[in-house]
C-alpha cells in the first residue's frame, strides 16, 4: 500500500480484503460487543467510580477512531500495483536500498509505504517519516538528508529503488 501526492492509497488485493474485513468487523460485531460491555458496566451503579464503564467507553472511542481511519483509507484506495516512478526517482510503493553516511557496507532496504501495509517480510517506512520524506524524489546515486529525533541531520545514499513486488 502506498500513498501518492494525489492522496490515492494503492493496495494489493490482499491488503484491501484484510482492511475491508477489519472495517466490517469493527462496524458490526465489535460495535455490538462494546455496547454490551458499556450496558453491563452501566448496570453496576455509580458511573463516576466505575472503572469498567470508563475502560469500555475508552475502548469504544479507539474503535470508532479506527473505523473512521479505515473508512477514509478505503475510500481513497485503488487496488493493483502502484505505478512505477516514470523518472526513476524514489516514490511511495518502492523498495529503497540506502547506505548510511556513505558507508556502502551499512545498508538498509525498506518499503516506502503506509504503515497500514507493514509486513514481516520487509521493514516499512512511511512516506511521512523523517527518512521517508528525505528520500522521496531522490534518484539512485544521490544523497538524501533527514532529521534524527535529536535534531541532528543524517545523510544516506540511494543505492537502489525498485517497485515493490508482493
Amino acid at each position: 500500500m502506498t500513498q501518492t501526492s494525489e492522496n490515492v492509497t494503492w493496495l494489493t488485493q490482499e491488503a484491501y480484503n484484510q482492511l475491508r474485513a477489519e472495517l466490517e468487523y469493527l462496524s458490526g460485531p465489535a460495535r455490538t460487543e462494546i455496547a454490551a460491555k458499556i450496558a453491563a458496566a452501566r448496570e453496576e451503579g455509580d458511573l463516576r467510580e466505575n472503572g469498567g464503564y470508563h475502560a469500555a467507553k475508552e475502548e469504544q472511542g479507539k474503535q470508532e477512531l479506527r473505523v473512521r481511519q479505515l473508512t477514509q483509507l478505503l475510500e481513497n484506495a485503488k487496488v493493483g500495483e502502484a505505478p512505477a516512478s516514470a523518472d526513476g526517482a524514489v516514490a511511495p510503493g518502492m523498495v529503497v536500498t540506502i547506505a548510511f553516511d556513505g558507508d556502502e557496507d551499512d545498508t538498509l532496504a525498506f518499503l516506502l509505504a503506509s504503515r497500514e501495509y507493514a509486513s514481516s517480510d520487509i521493514e516499512t517506512y512511511s512516506p511521512q517519516s523523517p527518512l521517508g520524506s528525505g528520500v522521496i524524489g531522490k534518484k539512485v546515486g544521490e544523497d538524501a538528508q533527514y532529521e534524527l529525533p535529536n535534531g541532528k541531520l543524517a545523510s544516506v545514499r540511494i543505492l537502489k529503488a525498485e517497485p515493490y513486488q508482493s
